[in-house]
């Protein structure tokens, strides 16, 4: 007997690979429904299986004729001690008779046997089906991780830390890992590698210095007025504006603009004596916000200037300086721009311009480069609205393709 088993999309397509195969005379000895294995078994298709049987000719049962008649004679002659001629041949008949549904009955049960075999799974197939499984989750795996880094890469994370972050998860990865366990991982991984947000803190005694630097045209002025505008009206403290930023006027109008509308006190500095003089004058203030002159960080003597006006408020007030750039500035700038302003100071982050690009991968990207804590992100031009704390885990959520 020939037992096979067919698989297909529906019992009807199964069924007619069998009977194609072996013929119309094939029986179908079983059907089921094959399980869905793998991470994405939701979006594949229902599979179904048929076991078919076709009996060849070493399988037929040969059964013998009855054996012919013998006619009988009305006289009944007797054998020797009575016994009839067709007693005899009743004798003779009943054994075979009985060894022929014996031999009948043999087969049924090997073909049982034989049927459940075939349809009961080796140790080896099972072991095959289940090699087969990990082998198919395990590429499903590796195929969302290769997923996950390459939406990074398009959100422009460079690809020497998303290459980085799929590593580390692969190390700690676990067999047969859930794809949902994968991307809670990364999601975690990166949420730790932003690690926590760093705004502006009180001083703990007099006032609180704030240096903003970083390069010409990144929207310095309007985000010290956004923070100025958000300390003095919901938090009501006492701001002083400071600008030594004497290369653009239009910049220090501004901020005078914004002083002005505030009723906080403004200052134009041109030296380092102007500054120490202010943290004098303003002792009794709670914070004094200073704007620097934006500058290209090639400029050596320019680097120089600002960093004596960064220093010389050092052992005078606690200090802060934060490192403004924009969203929307090339990695390789970025880095240039960072290095020239941490040979100065350490510094903290200040994004802006997020609403002018759909990638902020620049955000991973320079928190990693220079280790320096991120802390607003500002994405328009509006005051004081268009600010907030950096939130790590929306920008994650953006960074793995999600909404904005």
């Amino acid at each position: 007997m020939i037992i096979k088993k067919y698989q297909a999309k529906t019992e009807a397509e199964a069924v007619e690979q069998a009977k194609k195969e072996l013929g119309q005379s094939a029986v179908i000895m079983n059907v089921r429904t094959l399980k869905k294995k793998g991470l994405f078994k939701a979006f594949k298709p229902q599979m179904v299986e048929v076991t078919a049987a076709l009996e060849d000719d070493t399988d037929k049962i040969a059964v013998k004729k009855d054996p012919p008649k013998i006619p009988l004679t009305e006289s009944r002659p007797t054998e020797p001690g009575g016994i009839l001629p067709s007693d005899l041949l009743q004798s003779t008949m009943e054994p075979k008779e009985d060894q022929s549904g014996k031999a009948i009955e043999e087969k049924l049960d090997s073909l049982q046997n034989l049927l459940e075999q075939q349809l009961k799974p080796s140790e080896e197939e099972k072991k095959k089906e289940q090699d087969e499984a990990e082998e198919e989750e395990k590429n499903e795996t590796v195929a969302f991780m290769q997923l996950l880094h390459n939406t990074m890469v398009e959100n422009e994370v460079n690809e020497k830390y998303a290459n980085q972050i799929i590593e580390e998860i692969e190390k700690s990865s676990k067999p047969n890992m859930p794809m949902d366990y994968v991307l809670s991982n990364v999601y975690q991984k990166m949420i730790l590698k932003f690690g926590k947000p760093m705004p502006i803190q009180p001083a703990e005694k007099g006032p609180k210095i704030v240096f903003f630097v970083g390069p010409t045209g990144v929207g310095k002025t309007t985000t010290i007025a956004k923070i100025a505008s958000r300390f003095r009206v919901d938090g009501k403290k006492k701001i002083a504006l400071l600008t030594a930023d004497t290369y653009r006027i239009a910049a220090a109008e501004q901020l005078r603009t914004y002083a002005n509308i505030l009723e906080v006190p403004f200052r134009v500095i041109y030296s380092v004596e102007e500054i120490e003089a202010s943290l004098t004058d303003y002792s009794d203030y709670d914070y004094i916000l200073v704007d620097t002159a934006g500058h290209s960080h090639h400029n050596e003597a320019q680097r120089n200037n600002m960093s004596q006006f960064i220093h010389s408020a050092d052992e005078k007030a606690e200090k802060e300086v934060f490192l403004v750039v924009s969203a929307t500035t090339k990695y390789r700038d970025l880095l240039s721009i960072a290095d020239a302003y941490h040979d100065m100071t350490e510094y903290k982050l200040i994004f802006t311009k997020l609403d002018e690009t759909s990638a902020f991968g620049n955000l991973l990207n320079l928190k990693l480069y220079t280790g320096a804590a991120l802390s607003y992100v500002t994405y328009g031009q509006n005051v004081p609205d268009d600010i907030e704390r950096f939130n790590p885990q929306k920008t994650v959520k953006q960074l793995l393709g999600g909404k904005r």
